[in-house]
């Protein structure tokens, strides 16, 4: 005879109780604690711009100084903008457009190198990636001569593919794009290729989605180093209608640092919201791309 099959209730299953010491809480009340010390730490400078920004500009050098404005003066940003000196919102779109260019320039052909050192198999290739890396260990400072007098002989002195050209690449793009495009297990590959799928296909259809937070990441890098670039611009451009947003801040500061300090602030306020707002906008591919890379085995 057969014995009847016991069936447990789901109240009579109960999953083990891991009783937490008291250690535990006192650890975990020490990093939030860390944590939020180091946001306030981080966040206290662009606190200070801001504030700053703001005040009557007889107040910036008030000692001691106020931490918030006494009156909060928002006609400094309209003053900035609307500058009889300074044509603000031609050098900020200047910046934005070579910014945008530069980011999507990297994408692409770091992307293509990437790919091509992780997955694709010729002679000589991981000697050509090496000689390539080497550039990383030279300084910009060294090749800075050089590149202003090829930039000179080609003609494009004074404009903006001054700036574009040579950013179009980077060892370091190259070298990220390439772990991540290393880090895609093998088996998708080659299904890809039993499917009679090209190099090509596989490029821009399997494996690019693959590495959205590599792609993110670096252009946000691309991004950030483009928008900032004080040197290039100095170093490259003449004309007025040429200058980028780096440069109109230092003009806002005067001779000698003599200019208005709230303006100069509100400029540099102006500065920070196209990186934030870039940044929001491919923090969104980067959570895409590690869903997408949830593969199991």
């Amino acid at each position: 005879m057969a014995t009847p099959i016991m069936r447990l209730s789901p109240r009579a299953v109960k999953a083990p109780r891991f009783r937490r010491s008291l250690w535990f809480y006192v650890g975990e009340i020490a990093i939030w604690t860390f944590l939020i010390v180091m946001a306030l730490i981080e966040f206290a400078p662009i606190s200070w711009i801001f504030s700053t920004s703001l005040r009557n500009p007889s107040e910036s050098y008030k000692l001691p100084p106020d931490f918030w404005p006494t009156s909060f003066h928002w006609q400094n940003y309209l003053a900035v903008i609307q500058s009889p000196q300074i044509n603000f919102l031609l050098f900020f779109w200047n910046s934005l457009k070579i910014a945008l260019i530069v980011t999507v320039a990297q994408l692409i052909t770091c992307s293509m190198a990437g790919f091509s050192f992780a997955r694709l198999r010729y002679p000589g290739r991981d000697t050509i990636f090496f000689v390539f890396l080497s550039s990383l260990m030279v300084p910009a400072t060294v090749i800075m001569i050089p590149t202003f007098i090829l930039i000179r002989m080609i003609g494009l002195l004074d404009s903006h593919w001054a700036l574009i050209l040579p950013a179009t690449t980077s060892a370091f793009g190259v070298f990220l794009l390439r772990q991540a495009f290393m880090g895609i297990p093998a088996e998708l590959i080659d299904a890809a290729k039993i499917d009679g799928a090209g190099y090509w296909r596989i490029y821009w259809q399997i494996a690019l989605p693959l590495v959205g937070p590599a792609l993110s990441a670096l252009a946000i890098f691309t991004f950030l180093g483009s928008w900032n670039n004080f040197l290039g611009p100095v170093l490259y451009l003449r004309s007025w209608d040429n200058y980028t947003f780096p440069i109109a801040i230092v003009m806002l500061n005067d001779y000698m640092g003599t200019g208005n300090r709230a303006h100069v602030l509100a400029g540099v306020m102006i500065s920070i919201f196209p990186v934030l707002l870039f940044f929001l906008m491919a923090q969104r591919f980067v959570i895409r791309g590690i869903a997408v890379t949830g593969l199991k085995g």
